[in-house]
């Protein structure tokens, strides 16, 4: 089995648009929420979202590229590239041949196929793009990334609703584990802040109805009453220990286990008694060959929903036991919540945090639950050091429950 290392990362988040930005913002406590901007959200009733408000796709992805992808895909290529050049991967120390990419998105494009069906609607299916279907597809965000940086490995697409980024992590981890490839870029992209995204995840009663970007989500807290709608996207640079080592790569953290169960309880709603999440947590700390007292963190998924957060901290306990000393945190009280992208940019904080010694704080949470005993991240516990292994859950629709293990490096 080889070990395995992560080489480089790449954000854009709605509270940081690059890896610096992000990590220096979520390490803060800053809030990227905001009024929904993008369009007029009135008659949802949903005011507030996590939108990106400062992408330039010419910069990076390039005028003629952007054109022929979604914007979920436009995420995705620009945080592979920023993971790409932070790792120095290229055709001088890296076999093409070598490298993969596994690369989802819970949606896809999702703004592509509203502006296509509306056009198809209003003007006739003739005037339907030629480009609509390759730019909607949610494989596409894997393709576009295999094909900038020449990645002739596999190349593969995971779609599991919410932990759609931390499966394909989780998947490009045994692809170089197992000694398939040598490279892997892997993560997740999201852009459903659009009508029918907002509309679709309001319908379900499932959004925040706050006004106030600053009080909306709220994971773990007595008045949460749902999650924030957020995009965006991460990417990491997976690498064996071996060909990092001997190309003299910069190491940011190792992948140590990987946790993958199914709840088949509900197509929505968590088991309430958190007995998968419970077991992928389990998985991932058997792999990583500790005891579970050896956890320092969890990056846990706390959406702000009442079922998942009483559901994720009751598997905590399960697994750490009911006087456990492990801290435990949801970014999503500053970027909400990403969809498919929120394992990757919270597996991406969750390892710039193990390197700085500094946990991300609970965002969001003023009264915490009782129903959620768990030991969260404050301004006064955030200073850690000493922390070596850290866990990212994700759990998604339908069942999904998708855990990493991550080991500080040096």
């Amino acid at each position: 089995m080889n070990r395995v290392v992560i080489t480089g990362m790449g954000v854009i988040a709605p509270n940081g648009n690059g890896l610096d930005a992000f990590v220096a913002n979520t390490l803060a406590g800053k809030v990227g929420i905001k009024k929904i901007s993008k369009f007029d959200a009135h008659d949802t009733g949903i005011t507030v979202a996590g939108e990106i408000d400062d992408f330039d796709p010419r910069a990076v992805v390039g005028k003629k590229a952007a054109r022929r992808m979604d914007l979920y895909s436009q995420y995705a290529v620009q945080t592979a590239a920023e993971a790409v050049e932070m790792a120095g991967i290229n055709a001088d120390n890296t076999n093409p041949e070598e490298m993969g990419v596994i690369y989802g998105s819970g949606i896809g494009g999702l703004t592509t196929i509203q502006e296509q069906v509306i056009k198809m609607h209003d003007k006739g299916p003739r005037r339907v793009s030629p480009l609509f279907v390759p730019m909607a597809i949610s494989n596409m965000a894997a393709g576009n990334i295999a094909i900038r940086f020449d990645a002739q490995n596999i190349c593969s697409s995971v779609t599991t609703a919410c932990a759609t980024g931390t499966n394909a992590i989780g998947e490009a981890y045994r692809q170089i584990q197992d000694g398939r490839a040598t490279v892997m870029i892997a993560g997740g992209a999201e852009a459903s802040v659009n009508e029918i995204g907002i509309s679709g995840f309001a319908a379900l009663s499932a959004l925040s109805t706050s006004t106030d970007p600053q009080a909306a989500s709220l994971p773990f807290d007595r008045d949460r009453n749902g999650f924030v709608l957020g995009e965006g996207a991460g990417t990491l640079v997976l690498e064996s220990l071996e060909h990092a080592q001997h190309r003299g790569a910069r190491i940011l953290g190792e992948v140590v286990g990987y946790g993958a169960t199914g709840d088949a309880y509900h197509i929505t709603a968590p088991d309430p008694e958190g007995k998968g999440a419970a077991r992928a947590m389990q998985q991932a700390i058997a792999e990583a060959g500790i005891q579970p007292q050896a956890v320092d963190y969890i990056n846990a998924h706390g959406t702000a929903t009442h079922a998942n957060d009483s559901g994720e901290s009751l598997a905590i306990n399960k697994v750490f036991g009911p006087d456990n000393q492990v801290l435990v945190s949801s970014t999503k009280g500053m970027t909400g919540h990403l969809l498919g992208a929120a394992g990757a940019i919270e597996a991406v904080i969750t390892v710039a945090a193990l390197k700085r010694g500094q946990l991300p704080q609970n965002v969001g949470c003023f009264h915490q639950d009782p129903e959620c005993n768990i030991n969260l991240v404050s301004e006064d516990n955030q200073a850690a050091p000493e922390s070596q292994y850290a866990l990212s859950n994700s759990f998604g629709f339908g069942g999904h429950n998708a855990v990493l293990a991550f080991r500080k490096w040096g």
